[in-house]
């Protein structure tokens, strides 16, 4: 049997184990979802949301890219995040990494990999900003790994530069924004960075927002 016919009939057979379990279920899932959270995680298959957070359909509303980005010319990225923030009034957005990325690893090297250039170097910035405390450290997974735990709390932090969020909290929503890293070795996640207001933003990133105008 070809591979995506038994994808078709593995999706029968869990509709109808999830009908036998709560027959209102895609009833309910029909009219509307209201998910506290957004997860802008990594395409890697190996983190799949759900699973890994024991969640159920409608909880996590998802946007995923190679090595977790939070790109502020990513159209795509930020439509999802402002229909997550404006429409669904989402109170948690967690950007999750995870160790072993291959999109953080091609990013530390030098290969000529053509379009994926243009994306790998939003990650490269990253390096260049933490630099010296990446290359003290000897052992080369290690070294890694520390820059995958950087690239999350930057894109945490990316966040925090957008007006979207920072309309968010000028209208008193209660909005906060995680890094967490994601351990495909233990089935882990860590929790790397918490901001639950621009208190400690840059002021050259904050926007003058008035409260109830969005943009």
């Amino acid at each position: 049997m070809d591979v995506h016919k038994r994808l078709i009939l593995q999706n029968k057979a869990w509709a109808e184990e999830q009908q036998e379990k709560n027959p209102e279920l895609f009833k309910e899932l029909a009219s509307g979802q209201h998910p506290k959270f957004l997860w802008i995680g990594c395409s890697d298959s190996r983190v799949p949301v759900n699973e890994i957070t024991d969640t159920h359909s409608g909880d996590i509303f998802v946007h995923r890219n190679i090595a977790n980005m939070v790109v502020h010319t990513d159209l795509n990225l930020l439509s999802v995040l402002q229909y997550a923030v404006q429409v669904l009034k989402v109170e948690h957005i967690i950007v999750c990494g995870h160790y072993g990325c291959g999109g953080v690893k091609a990013a530390f090297e030098h290969n000529n990999l053509g379009l994926l250039n243009k994306w790998l170097r939003n990650i490269k910035d990253v390096y260049r900003l933490h630099q010296s405390e990446i290359e003290e450290i000897k052992d080369e997974d290690a070294r890694i790994n520390k820059f995958i735990e950087l690239n999350v709390e930057e894109q945490a932090l990316n966040l925090a530069k957008t007006s979207i969020v920072q309309q968010a909290w000028a209208d008193g929503q209660k909005l906060l924004l995680h890094g967490w890293v994601f351990d495909i070795s233990t089935g882990l996640v860590h929790d790397r960075k918490l901001i639950d207001n621009g208190d400690d933003l840059d002021p050259i990133y904050k926007y003058d927002i008035d409260s109830g105008v969005q943009y």
